[in-house]
C-alpha cells in the first residue's frame, strides 16, 4: 500500500528531484555502514530478500487492489541500512517494469526504506518488551502500525503533489459508495483482446485528495491485517529455525542456551 504507483510526468519536479537526491544520499550512507559487515554473508541475504519483496509487490490481490509488501520481514532480516539498499534495488526494478515511474523512484525508496526501518525498530522493541516467545504477536502488531504510518506518508505525498496524483486502481471497491462489488460478476478473466471497445473499470480514475485518502484508508486496513498474518507466520518460522536473523546475535545465543539447558546441556 505504501508503494506510490504514480507514472512519470505527474509529480512536480520540485518534489521528485529532492526525493532522488535524498534517496541517493541515503544509499551512500547505508553503503558505508553495510561495508563494515561481512559482505560475503550479507550480499546473498540482500539478494534473496529483495527478490521476495519484488515478487510480492508485483502480485496484486484483485478484490482489494492490494499487494503484500513483506517490508517488515525485510527490515527485520536485513536491518535498516541493508534494508535501504534492498528498497532501492526493488524500487528501481519495479519502475523499469512500469510499476510506478522512474521519477518517483527516489520518493518510493525513501518510503519503502522507512517502512523497513520502522518495522525493524518496532519488532525489535516488541521482542525486548514481550520476550522472544511472542514473536508472532509482536510481528503482527508491528506490521499494522508500520503500514498505518507509511500509508499516511503516502497520502501526505499525494496531497502535496495535488489531485493529479490521485488516480489509482481500487479493485472491487466503488469509489462513490465505498462498497465492495462482486469482483467476478463478469467472469474470472476479461481480456478483451478482440473487442472493439476498451473496458473501463468503474473503480479506476482520478479522485480528489480527500476521496483518495478515504479510499486508501478503506482498503488499507484489509491489506494490513492480511500482511500482519503473513509477517507473523514468516518471522515466527524464521525465529524457530534461524533465531539469529530475528533476535540478533546476543538474543539468539541466549535463546539457544536456554534450549540446551532444558535438555541437559549440549
Amino acid at each position: 500500500m505504501s508503494h506510490i504507483h504514480i507514472p512519470d510526468g505527474v509529480l512536480p519536479w520540485w518534489l521528485w528531484v529532492p526525493g532522488w537526491l535524498a534517496a541517493l544520499g541515503l544509499i551512500a550512507v547505508a553503503s558505508r555502514f553495510a561495508a563494515r559487515g561481512d559482505t560475503r554473508r550479507t550480499l546473498p541475504l540482500i539478494g534473496a530478500v529483495s527478490a521476495l519483496v519484488l515478487v510480492s509487490m508485483s502480485s496484486e490481490i484483485i478484490p482489494i487492489a492490494y499487494h503484500v509488501n513483506l517490508t517488515v520481514i525485510a527490515g527485520v532480516l536485513l536491518g535498516p541500512w541493508l534494508g535501504a539498499i534492498s528498497a532501492f534495488v526493488v524500487v528501481v526494478i519495479l519502475s523499469l517494469l512500469g510499476h510506478g515511474g522512474v521519477t518517483v523512484a527516489g520518493i518510493n525508496t525513501l518510503v519503502i526504506a522507512g517502512e523497513m526501518a520502522i518495522g525493524w525498530a518496532l519488532v525489535r522493541g516488541g521482542i525486548r518488551l514481550l520476550g522472544p516467545s511472542r514473536v508472532g504477536l509482536t510481528a503482527a502488531t508491528s506490521t499494522v502500525v508500520t503500514l498505518a504510518i507509511t500509508t499516511s506518508m503516502l497520502v501526505g505525498i499525494v496531497a502535496i503533489a495535488g489531485a493529479g496524483a490521485t488516480e489509482r486502481e481500487t479493485g472491487a471497491l466503488d469509489t462513490e459508495t465505498l462498497q465492495f462489488a462482486n469482483p467476478f460478476s463478469e467472469g474470472v478473466f476479461s481480456l478483451g483482446l478482440l473487442g472493439g471497445e476498451e473496458d473501463e473499470h468503474e473503480g479506476d480514475g482520478e479522485l480528489s485528495v480527500a476521496r483518495f485518502a478515504t479510499v486508501v484508508f478503506t482498503l488499507g486496513p484489509l491489506g494490513w491485517l492480511l500482511e500482519a498474518l503473513v509477517t507473523a507466520g514468516v518471522l515466527g518460522y524464521v525465529a524457530r529455525v534461524r533465531p539469529a536473523l530475528v533476535f540478533g546475535a546476543p538474543s539468539a545465543e541466549e535463546h539457544r542456551a536456554r534450549f540446551g539447558d532444558e535438555h541437559g546441556g549440549r
